[in-house]
């Protein structure tokens, strides 16, 4: 994963990491890899609730803003707030592509991609490692749990 000069309010040591996280988790959050298309756990979820960073727990999306895309992951048209995500151009993969971290983790959450021409608000879609994530579900009210 590509180190940036930006200091986080999170930050421990690779051991420290690889102790907190799974395998799988410290993959992907850690060293920018990517789960396998449809087979996270918030590919298809309807629960309503606030998905927040697995890395450190920062609130990062809300389901809200999740829609159906069909990528094999879950779809975000925004985050929470802006401050609470930060962008690093990556080249890897022989293309230009736009990825999406925590800022306060600098965790590796996935990719934003704009102009695809899907019918929400930003016409972006954060593409975002279900791994990458925990699901805070909405209390208080009976929210759906269905699966598409």
């Amino acid at each position: 994963m590509e180190h940036t000069d930006r200091d986080y309010a999170v930050t421990k040591t690779d051991e420290e990491w690889r102790a907190q996280l799974s395998p799988a988790e410290y993959q992907v959050l850690r060293q920018a890899g990517t789960e396998r298309p449809h087979v996270g756990e918030y590919t298809d979820t309807k629960t309503e609730g606030v998905y927040a960073c697995r890395a450190c727990g920062t609130e990062l999306f809300t389901s809200g803003t999740k829609f159906d895309s069909h990528c094999g992951w879950p779809s975000f048209y925004s985050p929470l707030a802006e401050d609470r995500v930060e962008y690093i151009e990556d080249t890897t993969m022989g293309m230009k592509r736009v990825e999406v971290r925590c800022a306060n983790c600098g965790s590796h959450l996935g990719h934003v991609f704009e102009g695809e021409g899907y019918d929400t608000p930003t016409d972006q879609r954060y593409c975002i490692n279900s791994i990458s994530m925990t699901l805070r579900p909405k209390t208080g009210t009976e929210a759906s749990t269905e699966t598409a």
